[in-house]
C-alpha cells in the first residue's frame, strides 16, 4: 500500500469521466466534475483520500477500457488484478507481516466502491479474494499465513470461497460435502456450486462436514489446485459478473492434508460466517461504484440528449428523479461505512449493520443503475453504452453472500431477541 501512497500524490480525486461510444472510456478530466453533494470522499482522511484517488485512477486506466471486452469475452484478467496487488489491493485487510496492507474495514470499502467504477465483475472477484486471504491470516497458523498469504496479497495466486452447495444456499448449515479423517489426511467428497473463480484459481477454502449434522459438524480446508481428486464443471454461462469464471468445484476422494486445517475441527461454520460479515460489506462497495458510476452516466446524458425541443436537463420529472438517485447513492454510502467501522471495533451492532447495509445499497443501488438505465432510453439497452453492464454486473449482488431475504431475517432476528 505504500506504493499506492506514493502514487496518489500524483492523481487528482474526481478527475475522471465515464462516456460510452463504441467502448467505456475514463477520460482524464471530468468536464462537469463531481457535485458536492455525491462526493466519495466527503467525511475522509488525507491518507483514505489519497489510496481512493489511486483506486480511481487504477479503474479508468486499467480496468474501464477492458470492461465490455473483458465482459463480451469472458476474460479472466489475470494480469490487471496482479498490477492491482503491487498497489497493495490483493490483500488490503490482511496483515503486513504477510505481505497484507493492514488497511481497515472502511478503507477496504472506499477502495472497493472506486475500483468497481471501472469494472464491477472484476472489482468483485478481487472482493472474494481478499476474504479468503483474510480468512487464512485470521484462523491459520503461523505456518499456514507464511505458505499461503503471501502469494495471495501479490496475486500471484488466486483464491476461492467455497460454501454453496447444489443442495444448500440460504441454507448453509446443511451442506453435505464431507471430510473423513483418514490418518493425517482428510478425505474429501462432495461439490460446492457457483464458485468464483472455480477452476482458474489456485486455492479453494472449502467448509465441509467433518462431524455431526448442524453448523456444528462444519469444519474450514485449504485445498490446493492439483491435489488428485480435485475437479471441476463447466463453466457457467452467467448474465453478468463475466470477468470471473464459475464453475462448480467437485472432490472424489481428495486427501487433503490436517495440516490445511483452519482453526479446529467444528469452527468452519464460524469461520465462514465471520468471512461473510465482509464479504457484505465488500460486495455492497461493489454495487456502491456502480450507483456512482450510473448516477454521473445520467446526469451527463440528461444533458446532452434533446427531446421535443429541449435536453432532457430541464425535464422536471427526470430532475426529480436524479435527485432521488443522488439521495439514494449517499444514503446507501453513509450506511455502509457506518457498518464497516462497527465491524472494524467489533461492535455488538456489527452483525446486523452488516446485514442492512447489504440489504439496503444492494437493492437501492440496483434501483439507481436500473433507472439510469431507464434515462438513456433505448440506447441505454445497447452494449455500445456502460449502464446496461453495470445494471447486469450488480444484480446478482441482491442473491450472493447471503440472499437480501436472509439478511431481513438476521436483521430481524436480532431486534425480536432484544425486545
Amino acid at each position: 500500500m505504500a506504493a499506492a501512497r506514493a502514487l496518489a500524490r500524483g492523481v487528482l480525486l474526481g478527475s475522471y469521466s465515464i462516456c460510452r461510444s463504441r467502448s467505456l472510456i475514463f477520460n482524464s478530466v471530468q468536464k462537469r466534475g463531481i457535485a458536492a453533494c455525491i462526493d466519495p470522499s466527503i467525511g475522509l482522511t488525507d491518507e483514505q483520500k489519497e489510496f481512493q484517488k489511486v483506486a480511481f485512477d487504477f479503474a479508468a486506466n486499467e480496468m474501464a477500457p477492458h470492461m465490455a471486452e473483458w465482459d463480451q469475452k469472458e476474460i479472466f484478467p489475470v494480469e490487471a488484478m496482479r498490477k492491482a496487488a503491487q498497489l497493495g489491493f490483493g490483500g488490503i485487510y490482511v496483515n503486513p507481516d504477510v505481505g497484507g496492507s493492514g488497511l481497515s474495514r472502511l478503507d477496504t470499502s472506499i477502495i472497493f466502491e472506486a475500483l468497481s467504477t471501472g469494472c464491477v465483475s472484476t472489482t468483485a472477484y478481487i472482493s472474494i479474494h481478499n476474504m479468503c486471504a483474510w480468512m487464512i491470516d485470521t484462523f491459520g497458523n503461523n505456518e499456514q499465513r507464511e505458505k499461503f498469504c503471501p502469494d495471495l496479497c501479490s496475486m500471484q495466486r488466486f483464491a476461492s470461497y467455497c460454501l454453496t452447495e447444489p443442495g444448500s444456499g440460504s441454507d448453509a448449515a446443511s451442506l453435505l460435502t464431507s471430510a473423513n479423517l483418514k490418518g493425517d489426511h482428510y478425505i474429501l467428497n462432495g461439490s460446492k456450486a457457483f464458485i468464483s473463480g472455480g477452476g482458474d484459481t489456485d486455492v479453494y477454502v472449502v467448509m465441509c462436514r467433518t462431524g455431526g449434522k448442524g453448523p456444528k459438524g462444519i469444519s474450514c480446508l485449504v485445498v490446493e489446485k492439483g491435489t488428485p481428486g480435485l475437479s471441476f464443471g463447466k463453466k457457467e454461462k452467467k448474465v453478468g459478473w463475466n470477468s470471473q469464471p464459475t464453475r462448480a468445484v467437485i472432490f472424489e476422494d481428495c486427501a487433503v492434508p490436517v495440516t490445511n486445517r483452519l482453526g479446529a475441527e467444528g469452527e468452519g461454520f464460524s469461520i465462514a460466517m465471520k468471512g461473510l460479515n465482509g464479504g457484505r460489506i465488500n460486495i455492497a462497495s461493489c454495487s456502491l461504484g456502480a450507483a456512482h458510476a450510473s448516477v454521473l452516466l445520467a446526469r451527463d446524458h440528461m444533458c446532452v440528449r434533446k427531446q421535443f425541443g429541449e435536453t432532457l436537463s430541464n425535464s422536471q420529472f427526470l430532475q426529480f428523479r436524479l435527485a432521488e438517485m443522488a439521495t439514494k447513492l449517499v444514503a446507501s454510502r453513509l450506511l455502509l461505512r457506518q457498518a464497516a467501522v462497527a465491524l472494524q471495533e467489533g461492535r455488538p451492532d456489527a452483525v446486523s449493520l452488516c446485514s442492512m447495509a447489504k440489504l439496503f445499497v444492494t437493492d437501492e443501488c440496483f434501483s439507481i443503475c436500473n433507472q439510469a438505465l431507464q434515462i438513456h432510453g433505448g440506447y441505454g439497452y445497447l452494449k455500445d453504452y456502460a449502464v446496461q453492464q453495470y445494471v447486469r454486473d450488480i444484480r446478482v449482488h441482491q442473491i450472493l453472500e447471503g440472499t437480501n431475504e436472509v439478511m431481513r431475517m438476521i436483521i430481524a432476528r436480532s431486534l425480536l431477541s432484544e425486545s
